[in-house]
């Protein structure tokens, strides 16, 4: 699953588009009426951890001052309007467009996806906001869909199919793969759990990881640590010499306090690695050895009833702690 680091290289991507209105959308998502996203304007892109938020807003409306919940209520109806054409039937209007010239026929398409989205925007009269949390392979592309690179378990070599593409003026267009997309009331307001934000909550972080709870387990919190996951969680483990199964309430406060500067560290050096173009090369992430020739140790841990994660270790850079 992309990690706090990946998302925020989606997000700076979805930037480029904010301001454009949606002309088009296509997909195999089943969570999200592609219509209704015709003729939106995407206002806003904001990430929280692992989630990418996206805003949208009737072009020619001003927004109201409906809270969340009315927001989340009213999309939630939004199956109940009147019904649309689906996109990709052959309305009057679509074959109008069709014996139009080229710039004709954009600008007139333009118009229409105008008025469809504001018309179902408009019992709102506040912005839509989707949620997007990505699967193990989830991605983010503009203007290129990806291909696949190796045959599936059938020998098939056929293309991963995108959850959701939206297609702007000029031909331009971003398309979201392996992913879920939920409505929402907007993005959190309180950037304490980020690990990439600047109001992380450094104090929050330390009271938990000194807990009497093995750190491995800790660190994997979203309510604390929003953004980091399990690449992170190995590497900064490792970096900070401290066994996955260490007990918090064992080790010093010097030695977490450690820890938490890598978890910062990292995770920006990673995220501006993926800004430069730059590949990630792993301390102890799925190695046999760590950097010092030391034999890595594997294991599945999580807490009981819970998820149990792949984890990598050194015995002997990260000493169990009695």
């Amino acid at each position: 699953m992309p990690e706090g680091p990946s998302v925020r290289m989606f997000h700076s991507v979805t930037c480029l588009f904010v301001g454009g209105v949606v002309q088009r959308a296509t997909g195999n998502t089943r969570q999200v009426r592609l219509e209704q996203l015709v003729g939106l304007k995407l206002q806003q892109s904001q990430v929280y951890g692992k989630n990418l938020y996206l805003g949208f807003t009737s072009v020619c409306s001003s927004l109201g001052s409906e809270g969340p919940g009315a927001v989340i209520a009213q999309a939630q109806k939004l199956s109940d309007v009147a019904q649309v054409p689906v996109l990709g039937s052959s309305s009057k209007e679509q074959v109008m467009e069709a014996s139009l010239p080229g710039g004709e026929r954009e600008e007139a398409l333009e118009d229409s996806t105008l008025s469809l989205g504001q018309s179902l925007l408009s019992r709102q009269q506040a912005r839509l906001w989707l949620r997007f949390h990505f699967g193990m392979f989830g991605s983010v592309r503009t203007n290129e869909f990806t291909h696949a690179k190796r045959a599936n378990k059938r020998g098939n070599w056929q293309d991963p199919s995108p959850r959701l593409v939206l297609y702007f003026p000029g031909g331009q267009f971003v398309v979201f793969y392996n992913c879920r997309i939920y409505f929402c009331g907007g993005p959190p307001t309180d950037h304490n759990s980020d690990i990439l934000h600047s109001e992380f909550d450094r104090n929050l972080a330390l009271r938990a990881l000194q807990l009497a709870r093995p750190v491995c387990y800790t660190l994997l919190n979203q309510n604390l640590f929003s953004g980091l996951g399990n690449i992170i969680k190995n590497e900064v483990l490792y970096l900070s010499a401290i066994h996955p199964m260490s007990l918090g309430c064992l080790l010093s406060v010097e030695k977490l306090q450690t820890l938490l500067d890598r978890v910062i560290q990292f995770s920006r050096g990673w995220l501006d690695n993926k800004m430069k173009g730059k590949g990630l090369k792993y301390h102890i992430y799925q190695r046999e050895q760590c950097p010092l020739g030391h034999a890595v140790e594997r294991a599945e841990l999580g807490p009981p009833r819970g998820l149990r994660r792949p984890t990598w270790w050194c015995p002997v850079c990260q000493p169990a702690v009695q």
